[in-house]
């Protein structure tokens, strides 16, 4: 799961938009959006963070990334696996 905090998300309508930027980066990505919290967690099938965050970005949007962040990196200092 792939967290994005997207603070200028503001109404249904930009629900709306980001939702589509991201079903177009990955059509059978299934998302989920807070818009109280300005989150969206993606579940993507294809597309990676960054691919994600790229197509937010291109609908007009200020994506964030939280959460997975962390597991990233610790990732990457480990040889890219969580168990260590």
């Amino acid at each position: 799961m792939i967290a994005f905090e997207v603070k200028d998300m503001t109404c249904g309508h930009c629900v709306s938009t980001i939702t589509k930027a991201v079903k177009g980066a990955d059509k059978d990505a299934k998302v989920q959006v807070e818009l109280a919290t300005h989150t969206i967690q993606i579940e993507p099938t294809e597309a990676s963070a960054s691919e994600l965050s790229d197509a937010i970005k291109e609908a007009g949007y200020t994506p964030v990334l939280i959460g997975a962040q962390s597991l990233e990196s610790s990732q990457a200092k480990r040889g890219g696996c969580c168990c260590g």
